[in-house]
């Protein structure tokens, strides 16, 4: 693997990754006296493989939805590279830059308030097409009857209701068709069924799993839930106070987490699954506007030592594609 990344992720069977995020900062100048910059993503470097999911995770204010709107360059961060399929989106402008984001769809937390309540189905998800310059009407009618049929939404039934009429399962339904009409190769998933009720939550998992398999999808699957990040990734990455501090294959995490705050964060996942002992100092998490120097979770860490207060912990190999910040990671 080339040092861009700091070894984060190995090569696989030689392929390119679809996005490789390399040393990712990302800050906000906020308005008030003084005008101090809030420290959002702290050099984040991770790799997304062709047809395969990342699951991302972490408490609120971790900095997952700022991952995501920050990949999409909006706003583009502060310092660091992102990569799609071999083009630079950090450098891309114009045209260029959204030829790019033509690759790569989102579909967001709340379905209700992510169509426009006054198009009728076929317009919201025939919106994409026309983005592309994809001129011909009869083309955009094609695409966008395949995409419901894909969504389970025959266009016969549901292309003229508007979201209104719609169930909130259903909702989520049309934005993955809109998501998927301009056939991206990846989908940044942020909450994308956290608004949902558990069964409705499971069918559209299967709807995700499906898509991945029929259109050879990527996902940056992003969630609070780990029970939901268990299900559906293929690895996990774990995000705190803006830092990602461990990555590895989903069964390698929950077996054997080694980061401190992984294995807290993943003691909570219920009462059924495996639980990890060491518990955090009863300290506040950091605030992203005076985060502590070094390792970020240092000061609700239980074995924190001296030199978790000087250099950032880099990621570093511990076993086959795990890799974790850590001055003292758990063996």
């Amino acid at each position: 693997m080339d040092g861009r990344a700091h070894g984060v992720v190995s090569d696989r069977l030689g392929a390119p990754p679809v996005l490789d995020v390399v040393d990712v900062v990302q800050e906000f100048r906020l308005r008030r006296p003084g005008g101090r910059d809030l420290s959002a993503l702290s050099h984040v470097s991770f790799r997304v493989y062709e047809g395969e999911t990342l699951g991302i995770v972490g408490e609120s204010g971790s900095g997952k939805t700022t991952l995501a709107r920050t990949i999409v360059q909006l706003p583009p961060p502060r310092s660091g590279q992102i990569w799609f399929r071999g083009h630079e989106l950090t450098r891309a402008r114009g045209r260029r830059l959204q030829r790019c984001r033509r690759g790569i769809q989102m579909v967001f937390q709340d379905p209700m308030g992510s169509l426009n309540p006054k198009w009728r189905v076929r317009r919201i998800v025939e919106e994409p097409l026309i983005g592309c310059a994809v001129a011909s009407r009869e083309e955009r009618r094609i695409r966008v009857e395949e995409a419901l049929a894909l969504v389970g939404l025959p266009v016969s039934r549901f292309g003229q209701r508007r979201p209104g009429e719609l169930s909130g399962g259903q909702c989520q339904r049309v934005a993955i068709a809109r998501a998927v009409v301009s056939r991206p190769a990846l989908v940044v998933c942020d909450e994308a069924v956290s608004s949902l009720d558990v069964l409705i939550q499971e069918q559209i998992l299967d709807l995700f799993r499906r898509l991945r398999g029929e259109l050879g999808l990527s996902y940056l699957f992003i969630s609070h839930d780990l029970r939901v990040v268990r299900q559906i990734s293929d690895r996990i990455a774990v995000l705190h106070c803006g830092q990602l501090c461990e990555i590895g294959p989903t069964a390698a995490l929950f077996d054997g987490a080694s980061h401190p705050y992984t294995r807290t964060l993943f003691a909570y996942v219920g009462s059924s699954e495996r639980r990890f002992g060491g518990d955090m100092v009863e300290a506040e998490s950091p605030s992203p506007l005076d985060p502590p120097s070094g390792c970020r979770f240092r000061t609700q860490c239980p074995s924190a030592r001296r030199v978790c207060a000087g250099e950032e912990p880099r990621l570093r190999q511990i076993g086959p594609d795990h890799f974790v910040a850590c001055h003292y990671p758990e063996r």
